[in-house]
């Protein structure tokens, strides 16, 4: 391994932040999966680029990062304004406030298990209150 995971994977959350799509693949595995689907590369890539165009002003901020040899887990804090829908909610270019919890499994430096659980509660709570 050339570097701790902890390093990989904040140079991979700024990869994501700075939209470099094109050096993506330097931290995630051709055969990628993603919640326990192997969704490969391509698919992993164009799910982030379609978030980011849906989302203007999505920015990936580690609240939490604990790591080992294999596995990074991370807590994500998110303050978003979504176009349309999102995760089938009506948010419409609100502001929205909410954490995910992300499990990423390393092969071979790059990601190759992504887990991921959103706080949806938090955002129906932000959006039927107010």
């Amino acid at each position: 391994m050339t570097a701790p995971l902890s390093e990989l994977y904040q140079e991979y959350i700024d990869c994501l932040n700075t939209r470099d799509w094109d050096n993506l693949a330097n931290y995630v595995d051709t055969d990628v999966a993603y919640n326990g689907k192997i969704v490969g590369f391509d698919a992993y890539r164009q799910a982030r680029e379609k978030e980011a165009h849906e989302i203007p002003d999505l920015y990936y901020k580690i609240h939490i990062l604990v790591s080992d040899d294999n596995t990074v887990a991370s807590r994500l804090e998110f303050d978003i304004s979504p176009t349309g829908e999102f995760l089938g909610l009506p948010v419409n270019g609100q502001l929205v406030s909410f954490c995910e919890n992300v499990f990423y499994e390393y092969n071979r430096d790059k990601i190759g298990q992504v887990w991921s659980v959103l706080d949806k509660a938090a955002i129906e709570a932000q959006l039927f209150l107010s």
